[in-house]
């Protein structure tokens, strides 16, 4: 199975070269992916990592703290 979306480029990697691990959500400072993903980047199709992407990215939205 390709990893190439319809216009023929790959998911890009979320990382942003933050890499800590947030002991009390799980998630990675830089990226908010868990440490399960982060492994299991390479072996997804594209469809999974867009998935993730947008998981992250929910992630990010709902631990946001406002003042």
């Amino acid at each position: 199975m390709s990893v190439l979306e319809s216009s023929g480029e790959e998911v890009q990697s979320p990382c942003v070269g933050i890499c800590a691990m947030s002991e009390e959500t799980g998630y990675c400072l830089g990226c908010y992916r868990t440490i399960d993903e982060i492994r299991q980047w390479w072996d997804m199709s594209n469809a999974e990592r867009r998935q993730t992407v947008e998981q992250c990215e929910q992630r990010q939205i709902d631990l946001a703290v406002f003042d």
